[in-house]
């Protein structure tokens, strides 16, 4: 059941997540490189039926002072829950990483994204919104795929002088995404993070950045996957919203996903009813409610790792207040164990 640690056996489990429909950029056999350079334990489970792959579960055992002992699927993602060809497969992989929980002792094993759970699986929804739906491939006809207001927004950007770079490094992209980090109270991944990133998965990660005369002002990381863009992490400065650069860079993205020959725009997830979470369906896409799948440590509850959670507002309050050299310091000690 678990897969061995070697490339063979990584590109058997890649070629299965590529041919799967229901598969994401989140079941790729790097993330098992990404977690273990980042402290955590991969767990990867593989069920066969005949022989051949029948499924595959991607999992990071997480060990935290602050946040507990967990068994997640999987580490740095919102999504990478079990992926089979039969309700029996998929059975197979929940009850294993079941027993795999048990016998590490965690404090629950989640499944991220994971949809309807099996008996003594606990669900967890209606904290997060999923929001995707196709690119046209004319601009014009993406244009008017866009609601009247945000539509007047993105035309607005296209004569304010933006330039746009699709960047080969984290140069740029980087010090936005640290400060607005900051800037939420939350502790920002190390700059070697997506470092790696981008040298494992190599085209199928890109960074776009938005400049204003002559200054990066936003940037985002994106994943591609299976005709899929999904912008994953952003960064920008506080004029940004202003300028639009952020609607700018937004659409930049889904012209750049066509011309690579993507077909639909992930807008990925956000927390119901928050300003992301507005700011996406202004665009146009409608929200899909997300689904984790919890099996607890007997007497348990269910975590409330977000922000949020109540007793977390000192920290976010002390954090913001950091100067951000000091913030940038500390954040690696503390961003890993929010995987």
């Amino acid at each position: 059941m678990l897969l061995p640690d070697d490339s063979a056996a990584a590109g058997v489990w890649d070629e299965f997540v590529r041919h799967h429909p229901d598969a994401s950029f989140f079941h790729l056999s790097g993330w098992r490189q990404i977690a273990a350079a980042f402290g955590h334990r991969p767990h990867y489970l593989i069920v066969r039926e005949g022989g051949a792959p029948a499924g595959v579960l991607p999992l990071a055992e997480i060990r935290s002072a602050l946040f507990g002992h967990a068994l997640v699927s999987t580490a740095f993602c919102v999504g990478g829950g079990p992926l089979a060809l039969s309700p029996a497969a998929r059975a197979d992989l929940m009850n294993e990483a079941d027993r795999l929980g048990r016998k590490l002792g965690v404090d629950y094993v989640e499944l991220r994204d994971s949809g309807a759970p099996l008996d003594g699986w606990t669900p967890h929804d209606g904290l997060y919104a999923g929001f995707a739906g196709p690119i046209a491939p004319g601009e014009d006809d993406n244009l008017k795929q866009i609601p009247r207001k945000q539509r007047a927004v993105v035309r607005k950007g296209l004569n304010a002088g933006f330039v746009v770079t699709d960047d080969r490094d984290t140069r740029n992209f980087f010090p936005l995404y640290a400060r607005n980090m900051r800037d939420h109270g939350t502790p920002a991944l190390p700059r070697r993070f997506f470092d790696r990133l981008l040298a494992l998965f190599g085209g199928q990660c890109s960074i776009l950045t938005v400049h204003h005369g002559g200054r990066p002002v936003s940037s985002v990381l994106s994943y591609h996957f299976g005709g899929r863009v999904l912008p994953y992490y952003t960064g920008s400065l506080p004029m940004a919203r202003a300028l639009g650069a952020n609607d700018h860079m937004y659409w930049a993205l889904m012209r750049r996903a066509v011309a690579r020959g993507d077909r639909i725009f992930d807008f990925g997830r956000s927390k119901v009813d928050t300003g992301p979470f507005h700011f996406k369906r202004n665009w146009g896409f409608e929200p899909r409610p997300i689904i984790n799948l919890f099996r607890l440590r007997p007497g348990a509850g269910l975590p409330n790792i977000n922000p949020t959670n109540s007793r977390y507002a000192f920290f976010i309050r002390a954090w913001r207040r950091l100067p951000l050299p000091v913030a940038n310091l500390v954040s690696p000690a503390l961003s890993c164990s929010l995987a």
